[in-house]
């Protein structure tokens, strides 16, 4: 067998035992390979279980498989491969001595010993049983992680039964707060026409609606503001900016939403939100004129960019 592939070999394996798209990579294949011991030539059946650090990790890996890794890759091996490793429970942490400190520089791993058991089988007549066996005794670790994203979405009430779950973060608790806080104050009855997401960049979209006031041709790939609102009362579209995605509506932000809502036949207001004061003042030489400033630690108020008129379209 070529070096080429036990590492194509393992990472087959490290695909079927459901690791994230980003442990599927020659690293985190040497790191199975290691763990097994397994050189070029070597076969499954006869894999092994050492004990090893990430250190000796890199240099079995360098010294079997020709893979350079530089002295300061070793936390990337540790914490964008062994970490998943222990949480998929392929890799056990100090198994000879469980109490070693967390940040340890003498912590060590070992390929647990049920999983060595099943990637003896490779290629063999048995692996696929052993395999959905396997599988069916724990959930993938990529199944885990997204259920822990799911919990961890940030849901957002639209009226009624209406809802809008986000990608957990600061971003979509400061869209929600935009939807549920600021626009009942400053756009009572308004109806939501759009909210961005940082996992999808479509979270919600109305296109009917946008396309009653007048604005039509607006794709996937259009640079569109976090959330729009139609003020149907006033007749106002209001474009607001959560300043946690690509900062606040500056003079070249203002541009581009006015000429993407060019076709509107509802006034525009151009808003920036801010999740607190600190953040605003960071950004505040920058925001535009004709504009307004809403911070949602103090969600009773408005800044306006300009003396002559309060909130409403120039």
């Amino acid at each position: 067998m070529s070096e080429r592939g036990h590492i194509e070999e393992a990472l087959d394996i490290l695909v079927r035992l459901g690791l994230p798209r980003a442990q599927q990579n020659d690293r985190s294949a040497l790191c199975l390979l290691a763990l097994l011991d397994l050189a070029p030539g070597g076969q499954w059946k006869q894999a092994g279980q050492p004990l090893l650090g990430i250190t000796p990790i890199m240099d079995w890996a360098k010294r079997h498989y020709g893979a350079d890794y530089a002295p300061n890759t070793r936390e990337t091996f540790r914490r964008q491969t062994m970490h998943q490793f222990v949480a998929a429970g392929i890799a056990l942490r100090n198994p000879d001595k469980p109490d070693r400190p967390t940040n340890s520089p003498d912590t060590v791993y070992q390929l647990a010993p049920e999983l060595l058991a099943l990637l003896k089988t490779y290629g063999g007549r048995g692996w696929a049983k052993n395999l959905a066996a396997w599988l069916t005794t724990r959930p993938s670790l990529s199944q885990r992680y997204a259920k822990a994203r799911n919990l961890e979405r940030v849901p957002v009430r639209l009226g009624g039964s209406r809802k809008l779950e986000l990608s957990p973060g600061a971003h979509s608790r400061l869209i929600r707060a935009i939807i549920e806080d600021f626009a009942p104050r400053f756009a009572p009855g308004s109806t939501l026409i759009y909210a961005g997401d940082t996992g999808r960049k479509w979270g919600y979209f109305d296109q009917a609606t946008l396309t009653a006031v007048g604005v039509t041709g607006i794709d996937v790939h259009g640079k569109m503001p976090d959330v729009v609102l139609h003020d149907t009362v006033r007749d106002w579209l209001l474009l607001v900016e959560s300043v946690t995605s690509h900062g606040p509506v500056d003079g070249k932000r203002h541009e581009e939403l006015s000429g993407l809502f060019a076709n509107s036949r509802a006034g525009l207001v151009f808003v920036t939100a801010f999740p607190d004061k600190a953040t605003y003042k960071k950004y505040a030489a920058d925001i535009a004129w004709e504009t307004e400033v809403w911070i949602a630690d103090a969600p009773e108020h408005l800044i306006h960019f300009n003396g002559s008129r309060f909130l409403g379209p120039y």
